[in-house]
């Protein structure tokens, strides 16, 4: 049985702890609210960011103590708000094994580096990138919580690597697939919650379906060009943690970039849709960002264009759309 680590009490963090419970693994949670740490220790529960699971594995428990949570842990698991992560991160530099692996599940860009987040662990944990693996794929934490099938990517330059955490996190409800192209995974997971928030926007907005597939399709697109010229490969924006994602993020209420954008689709401004949503969706951030890495790879951004026009200028949703349709008529 392999110890496992967890940065990060949330609600992906505790479902992807249950998965590794469920694969076979002693997990511990590491988290900084002492109410949830007692709660998982003694309820076997985390009530307020999971309240559909009624009972968590017994092989997860909870330490608040950075050194007890990671001390023996062969995988340590990050699971903590993207914008936060190196300043989380960086006090366990000393304290994680030398063999140990480590997987991130955040989707983000950093909002003061524009760095991916295998970047971002990588550097605050000097960590060389063989023991670096990331997870992603149409994961909707509530879904996974209850344990409905699901599928993700877990991406690591190692082969090796990646087989070893697809191992540890392989259970009857959930079927981890493997990749090398972690550049890929992770522009996947960041660049699709633009597009979550642009569709979340026309839904708000009351359009309709060919507008929502519409904007998925070039959004789909658009992110594969720019993870093409950053050196990625284009068979994975097809895959689970490409199209897939997208598809799950861009069609329900349990995706935090969708909602976010149906609020402002409704006309809410972004200080109330980020009240509405309890905190701001990593599309927000993430869209800026895009259209900088756009600028210095030289692809074009229209929809992370126009989505920042909405985020900075408060453009609605038809001038979003009516910038979409700007421009001469070209190939596909």
């Amino acid at each position: 049985m392999t110890k496992i680590a967890v940065l990060g009490a949330g609600a992906w963090g505790t479902t992807f702890g249950q998965v590794l419970a469920d694969a076979g693994n002693q997990v511990v949670m590491w988290g900084i609210e002492p109410a949830v740490v007692d709660a998982i220790n003694h309820d076997h529960r985390n009530p307020v960011r999971t309240p559909t699971i009624e009972r968590l594995p017994d092989a997860m428990t909870a330490s608040l103590d950075r050194e007890e949570a990671v001390d023996g842990a062969g995988i340590v698991v990050v699971a903590i708000a993207a914008q936060h992560a190196r300043e989380a991160l960086e006090p366990f530099r000393p304290l994680i094994g030398a063999d140990a692996v480590v997987v991130s599940l955040m989707k983000g860009i950093e909002r003061t580096t524009d760095k991916r987040m295998d970047q971002v662990v990588t550097e605050a944990l000097g960590l060389p990138e063989e023991r670096f693996a990331a997870v992603s794929g149409p994961n909707l934490s509530r879904e996974v919580a209850v344990r409905q099938p699901s599928a993700a990517v877990v991406a690591s330059v190692s082969p090796e690597t990646a087989q070893r955490v697809a191992q540890a996190c392989e259970a009857p409800y959930f079927k981890p697939f493997v990749s090398t192209d972690v550049i890929g995974l992770e522009l996947c997971g960041a660049l699709k919650n633009v597009t979550a928030l642009a569709v979340g926007m026309s839904r708000g907005a009351g359009y309709g379906e060919n507008t929502a597939a519409m904007i998925q399709a070039r959004g789909l697109a658009e992110l594969t060009a720019l993870g093409e010229a950053a050196g990625a490969d284009a068979k994975t924006f097809a895959g689970l943690a490409g199209v897939g994602d997208l598809i799950a993020t861009c069609a329900s209420s349990l995706s935090r970039n969708y909602t976010f954008g149906f609020n402002l689709g409704r006309g809410m401004s972004i200080e109330e849709a980020t009240e509405a949503s309890q905190g701001v969706a990593e599309g927000v951030p993430a869209t800026n960002a895009v259209v900088g890495m756009g600028r210095s790879l030289g692809e074009p951004t229209p929809l992370a264009q126009a989505m920042s026009h909405v985020l900075d200028q408060g453009l609605d949703c038809a001038g979003m759309i009516e910038e979409l349709f700007g421009g001469p008529i070209s190939a596909e």
